[in-house]
């Protein structure tokens, strides 16, 4: 079977053909971090107006390095959220068109939900049921015991910002370029992760669940002093940038692997499958391997990590072979949890 697939929950515009599942034999990614980079973050309705721009050159190119024509498609799956409403109603509005004009039938996917089937879309790459799923991304950070593709129970979820969005805002406090995840990275790797003691967030009664607001304030103490304004100077050197970054990282890192583990074994799951931007991160990959970590681990490949079209299709081929089609009145939803439907 092969679906084509349509992303634009954000700020990519990407377009992707899959066969079966797993095979990818176009992905195309229209990337507007350069549009969005003045601003620290993005800018929602300049990423609705490029979408409109872009999305049916994206489809098109897709296509043609596919090699294939529209006739030979069996199924388009598309993100219907969470995400931007805007752009989510641009990605989908494509696919219904679409769907009409090839007489083809789609579906509507959680976004989420394909973060974690990206790290299983590799041909002869399936982790062993139960799993703990983790997504760690710009918009989204939680877990869940996944039993089955498309069967999952809630574990825990950031009660704040998503990691990424916390390694960009203090990317931002140390005037580094957005988007701030590689920055922190980068910086990070020349610094000293002992040099300030930062603490994660424990949350009473909410041990499988993260906060970063109080990570991100305990930085900004540290650069800028105590009850700063947003114009206050900084009062460490340019040297000791590097040094925040690795302290930053390390606790947020070293919070999410030491949790992951030990959900992992307190709902006894079999393996550890990952999801999102932040998974690229090295030293996220490393820390698993210091902790000595008993559970094998799953990782999308990197052309998969950040949103992308082919995690998309990949999972709507599954949508399809369960039966599952949807009609024009399906409507986007900016917020679509993995665990609406529990087991």
């Amino acid at each position: 079977m092969l679906v084509l697939g349509i992303e634009t929950s954000c700020d990519e515009t990407a377009c992707a053909i899959v066969r079966n599942g797993s095979e990818i034999l176009a992905n195309v990614i229209y990337s507007q971090i350069e549009l969005h980079r003045p601003y620290g973050g993005v800018f929602p309705e300049l990423a609705c107006r490029r979408h409109v721009d872009v999305i049916i050159p994206v489809i098109e190119q897709a296509l043609a390095q596919a090699k294939l024509h529209p006739s030979s498609l069996q199924g388009i799956a598309v993100t219907r959220g969470p995400g931007l409403i805007g752009a989510l109603l641009i990605g989908l509005n494509s696919a219904k068109a679409l769907s009409l004009a090839w007489k083809i039938p789609f579906v509507g996917v959680n976004h989420v939900e394909a973060h974690l089937y990206a790290a299983m879309m590799p041909p002869n790459i399936s982790p062993p049921f139960p799993s703990l799923g983790l997504v760690i991304s710009g918009g989204h950070t939680f877990m869940v015991k996944i039993e089955a593709i498309g069967s999952y129970r809630f574990i825990g979820t950031t009660q704040d910002d998503a990691i990424g969005e916390a390694f960009d805002k203090v990317a931002q406090m140390l005037s580094l370029p957005y988007p701030g995840g590689p920055s922190i990275e980068a910086l990070a790797k020349t610094g000293n992760p002992k040099a300030f003691a930062f603490k994660p967030c424990r949350i009473k009664g909410s041990p499988w669940d993260f906060s970063f607001s109080g990570l991100k304030t305990s930085v900004l103490y540290a650069i800028k002093g105590q009850n700063p304004a947003k114009i206050s100077p900084l009062i460490i050197s340019e040297a000791q940038k590097k040094d925040v970054a690795a302290s930053f990282q390390e606790t947020a890192l070293n919070d999410v692997v030491q949790k992951a583990i030990q959900a992992a074994d307190a709902f006894h799951c079999k393996a550890i499958v990952c999801g999102g931007g932040v998974t690229n991160n090295q030293r996220f990959r490393d820390i698993f391997h210091e902790k000595n970590c008993a559970f094998p681990l799953f990782f999308p490949s990197k052309e998969l990590t950040l949103d992308n079209a082919a995690m998309i299709a990949g999972l709507g081929y599954h949508h399809f072979l369960n039966k599952q089609a949807d009609d024009l009145s399906l409507e986007p939803m900016i917020r679509i949890p993995l665990w609406k439907n529990l087991i």
